[in-house]
């Protein structure tokens, strides 16, 4: 957005905000401008479909939630700052935890929200939640320093998540599943993109759990304890359907102690477990060195219940750097996974470089 574009949005703001005389009949979507001390969620309650809540630049103490269809939230950049309130609000995003949350529910699907450019920090579980959502766009948001998920969803059809930042979040930076507390089979993502984020200094840069039909697509994953990981278990149908493609996934060597389902983290730069049907190509992965049973550039290994990786294809890759090795296939080599035209140097077992 120009600079040209933010003055003319703040001065129809003004405008509209002014109260001065009756108020006029709706023409079209209204801006609304919410100024450091004032509400943003006063803000979101009064909009309507189509309508844009403008947030100036300035640290704002609340948590947001979304309910409205066709609703955009923009700030002015990472300069407009979400942090928690001292006293949490009774609205359930408040109580959870989280920073904003764009949420649906099981009889309406809210759609066609848009959050951008803004910073949501120090919220105890997570920056953005949205929940039973369709299409919608997440971009130019800072999720940093969250006690969970920087930016996570569940239940949500045709997301996109573009040039995002999540750094120093306690578990994944950018989190999708199918359900959170939920056990069940993957669902369909109907295309769901994560394209050109910024993802570093988390537990797990990205997290795809129990989901079909999504892309990661020019992604800078660097700095966490392990790059990409991509789950299922023993739910049918499984996770997989995805490409991984054109990532630089780099030196994730954080170290991160183990949890009731995984062991401890260091070093893994691409993780496909319990999933199938995965396409891994075009990415370059360097410098991701540990030795936990998940450590490598490439990694295929059953899920923590003992299901198989079957049918990924990882193909044309360059890998330099990672240990124990670049390719490490943990599976039987019977569950037909490929490993083709990949430029690396060192494998686990021997030969597929």
């Amino acid at each position: 957005m120009t600079k040209r574009h933010i003055a003319h949005l703040l001065c129809t703001a003004a405008l509209v905000g002014s109260g001065l005389g009756a108020a006029p009949a709706r023409n079209g979507p209204t801006v609304h401008l919410v100024r450091p001390g004032e509400s943003i969620q006063k803000a979101v309650d009064a909009a309507r479909p189509g309508d844009t809540v403008l947030v100036a630049s300035g640290t704002y103490h609340e948590s947001v939630e979304v309910t409205t269809d066709g609703l955009t939230l923009r700030g002015a950049g990472p300069g407009t700052v979400i942090q928690p309130a001292e006293q949490k609000a009774a609205t359930s995003c408040a109580q959870a935890g989280n920073g904003i949350c764009v949420t649906g529910t099981k009889d309406h699907r809210v759609t066609d929200v848009t959050v951008a450019s803004l910073t949501v920090t120090g919220f105890a579980r997570s920056g953005l939640m949205a929940a039973t959502t369709d299409r919608l766009t997440v971009r130019k948001v800072t999720a940093e320093a969250n006690g969970q998920w920087g930016i996570a969803e569940e239940r949500s059809f045709d997301s996109v998540y573009r040039q995002n930042t999540a750094r120093n979040n306690g578990d994944a930076g950018l989190f999708l599943a199918n359900a959170v507390q939920t056990e069940e089979g993957a669902t369909d993502a109907h295309g769901a993109v994560v394209e050109r984020n910024r993802l570093e200094g988390n537990r797990i840069g990205v997290t795809v759990r129990r989901l079909r039909n999504l892309s990661l697509t020019r992604n800078d994953i660097t700095g966490n304890c392990a790059g990409v990981f991509v789950v299922g278990d023993e739910n049918m149908p499984k996770a997989g359907d995805l490409t991984v493609r054109e990532n630089r996934v780099t030196q994730n060597n954080k170290y991160c102690p183990k949890t009731a389902r995984l062991p401890f983290l260091q070093g893994s730069g691409i993780v496909l477990t319990g999933a199938e049907d995965t396409l891994v190509t075009g990415n370059m992965i360097a410098d991701n060195a540990g030795t936990s049973p998940l450590s490598g550039g490439i990694v295929l290994y059953k899920s923590f219940v003992g299901v198989t990786s079957d049918r990924n294809r990882i193909s044309g890759n360059t890998l330099q750097g990672n240990a124990p090795a670049d390719l490490v296939n943990q599976e039987d080599t019977r569950q037909g996974n490929t490993f083709e035209n990949n430029s690396c140097r060192a494998s686990k077992p021997a030969g597929l470089c």
